[in-house]
């Protein structure tokens, strides 16, 4: 039995600032292209899968410069970024320019950059690509993580660089 979803009564916009509601962590992926130069960019859509294994998921619009490199990509790293990391941020999510001139950054064993300065680093493998509407789904099995420690940069409502409040007693986290 195949059922069709009724007719959406939202606008795109609409959706978007839904979904806007929804406060994320900011992160940088990145890897290299066909060359073997670095390549990363802004991503806000990025979730833990499974501990056993280990596993963590972030997509990518078909429509960004980019999606040919990450189609291609075996591995990539996920840079969750500090509250001070914000220009970086805007960096990366520019469509122009040289994304990793003057950053700290380093070469793993698999030769995808790591950027200096961030909260956490996951370093990845891909395991699975699924289409989902006008987004790749990347499934990638963590090889390496590091916590670093620091205030995580937000995203929340279109803005950037938001704090959580301190934790009130009693709530579980």
């Amino acid at each position: 039995m195949t059922s069709s979803a009724p007719p959406a009564v939202f606008t795109e916009r609409q959706l978007r600032d839904a979904l806007g509601q929804f406060a994320t962590g900011v992160t940088i992926v990145t890897t290299t292209n066909a060359q073997g130069a670095p390549a990363g960019m802004t991503v806000s859509s990025f979730n833990a899968v499974s501990l056993t294994p280990p596993l963590v998921l972030w997509s990518l619009g078909q429509a960004t410069s980019l999606y040919p490199v990450f189609l291609r990509c075996q591995h990539y790293a996920v840079h969750v970024l500090a509250l001070e990391q914000e220009a970086l941020a805007r960096r990366f999510a520019a469509r122009d320019g040289d994304r990793f001139a003057q950053v700290d950054w380093q070469p793993n064993a698999e030769g995808v950059p790591i950027i200096q300065g961030a909260v956490a680093v996951f370093e990845c493998a891909l395991r699975h690509r699924y289409a989902g509407g006008d987004h790749l789904i990347m499934v990638g099995e963590v090889l390496r993580c590091q916590r670093l420690g620091g205030e995580p940069l937000l995203y929340h409502a279109g803005q950037l660089g938001r704090r959580l409040a301190p934790q009130s007693p009693g709530v579980e986290g």
